[in-house]
């Protein structure tokens, strides 16, 4: 029946690896399963160890007592034929033959002395020295008996308890060989277990080890690739398909995640084909609107009174405003369905600040800002409509927060084929709980003045979005005191789409 167990082991052993090897149904039980793979070898190690201190142990306790009955066995019956042999004498010298009840009690003891002897562990040499001893005392008792009567005859047996103490002596000094070759024993058997345990845990715990790196990787990969998926849902990465390897009810996790991206993916599709058709619903109205707001200003329609004219220009400056906002949905529309093709060529940047400035300089005038402006010549591989949406948007967000009187401070510098604008403002800065999502689109900062028009909070996204498709980038820079740093890099030199 051996033969067919250890097949029914092997084949479940090799069931469960060829289970392993394939997706298991839980993740609980891949965790279990490896924990115990893991602690097995283990476990078996400390097993076998514990049954070979066991044995060690036992050997020893029978060794030491059987070597300790034997030294006191022996003693014993070397204290025997001495009193024997002093009972015997005595009587022979004060011719007392009642003083022989010693040596008859002493014969009694080495008798039973020799029996219990005889019924240990004893070497062949420890028991036919055993034998002569008992028959020679045996011989010496006979003798004994026949003269008991007659002290004087006693004399010449006297001599005969010397070769019987040195028989003795020579089965005492046995005993302790014994004890030695017991403890020769016991120390061959610990370092035998000694080498056993060693080889176990030299060849166990490496292939511990193994078995805890292989779980580890297993139980690793399906998390990571959850994790790699949501953070990729959290920047936007729709497109990319989520797939997750391991455990059927991670699989089936991964298969829920994946559901949701194509749901998050149509949800943005929808928005932007709504901003599309809002937008250019709302531009055709917005359009007339302007137009007859620049004839009332201009005078067509007649010329208008003081407070007629003002409310004409407020819905002259709301309808730009308007505009302004149409034309962000715009180009965020085209950027999340990629229509916007960049077509390159070679401009200042400096013609392009001057541009912004120009455009802008109606509301600098009004707020009373002072432009600190450090702008040598910097060439720029770029198409300069979207180079200037994005310095359009850096200043039109440092002028919307300085306060009246205020100091925007710009500089350009190029530096290893980079170059970089910077704009600070003197306004109250970003707040520290915005800093990581002021380029995100549609977010409103905590920090909006009362007193200006929300805007749609796709300024900053959409100069983030140019800068990345011309190879460069837009980041804030921490500052210690007030104000916000926006530091805008583009390649001098054009830089292939997409390569960002």
């Amino acid at each position: 029946m051996i033969a067919p167990v250890e097949a029914g082991r092997q084949d479940s052993v090799s069931g469960s690896w060829v289970r392993l090897r394939r997706k298991p149904k839980s993740f609980v039980k891949l965790i279990l399963l490896g924990f115990a793979l893991v602690g097995l070898p283990l476990i078996v190690a400390l097993i076998n160890s514990a049954f070979s201190i066991d044995r060690l142990a036992n050997q020893s306790r029978k060794a030491v007592y059987q070597a300790a009955e034997i030294a006191h066995s022996s003693r014993a019956l070397a204290d025997e034929i001495a009193n024997m042999e002093r009972a015997v004498r005595q009587t022979h010298i004060l011719g007392d033959t009642a003083l022989l009840e010693g040596y008859f009690r002493g014969h009694a003891g080495f008798e039973k002395i020799a029996a219990g002897l005889a019924e240990l562990s004893l070497s062949d040499e420890q028991r036919r020295l055993l034998g002569q001893l008992k028959s020679e005392e045996a011989a010496i008792f006979e003798e004994i008996s026949a003269v008991k009567q007659s002290p004087e005859e006693l004399r010449k047996l006297i001599g005969n308890f010397g070769h019987l103490r040195d028989s003795a002596r020579f089965f005492f000094s046995l005993g302790y060989a014994l004890i030695e070759r017991e403890v020769d024993e016991m120390q061959d058997m610990a370092g035998s277990a000694r080498f056993t345990v060693g080889w176990q845990l030299l060849a166990l715990i490496p292939f511990a080890i193994l078995l805890a790196f292989f779980f580890s990787f297993r139980i690793a990969r399906p998390i990571r690739q959850i994790e790699e998926a949501i953070r990729s849902m959290g920047q936007g990465k729709l497109h990319k398909a989520i797939r997750v390897d391991g455990p059927q009810d991670l699989v089936y996790f991964g298969e829920r995640l994946d559901w949701m991206r194509q749901r998050l993916l149509k949800l943005e599709e929808q928005k932007t084909r709504f901003l599309q058709h809002v937008s250019h619903e709302l531009k055709t109205p917005l359009t007339a609107m302007r137009e007859g707001a620049d004839l009332l200003v201009e005078g067509v329609a007649g010329k208008l009174t003081e407070e007629q004219q003002r409310v004409a220009s407020i819905l002259h400056s709301n309808s730009l405003q308007l505009q302004r906002r149409i034309e962000d949905l715009l180009s965020y529309s085209a950027l999340q369905t990629e229509k916007a093709a960049l077509v390159k060529q070679e401009v200042d940047l400096k013609k392009i600040l001057d541009v912004v400035l120009h455009d802008q300089n109606l509301i600098i005038m009004n707020k009373g800002l002072r432009m600190d402006l450090s702008c040598p010549e910097v060439m720029l591989e770029c198409e300069p409509q979207k180079v200037k949406v994005i310095v359009d948007n850096l200043l039109s967000n440092a002028v919307k927060f300085s306060p009246r009187g205020g100091c925007i401070r710009i500089w350009t510098s190029e530096t290893a084929g980079v170059a970089q604008l910077d704009i600070v403002d003197a306004g109250p800065g970003v707040d520290d709980a915005d800093r990581e999502k002021v380029f995100e689109p549609f977010y409103q900062g905590r920090r909006v003045l009362d007193s200006h028009v929300r805007g749609t909070g796709l300024g900053l996204s959409i100069a983030r979005e140019y800068a990345l498709a011309h190879g460069g980038n837009i980041e804030l820079v921490p500052l210690p005191d007030r104000g916000a740093h926006f530091r805008l890099t583009l390649p001098v030199h054009d830089v292939p789409e997409g390569s960002a």
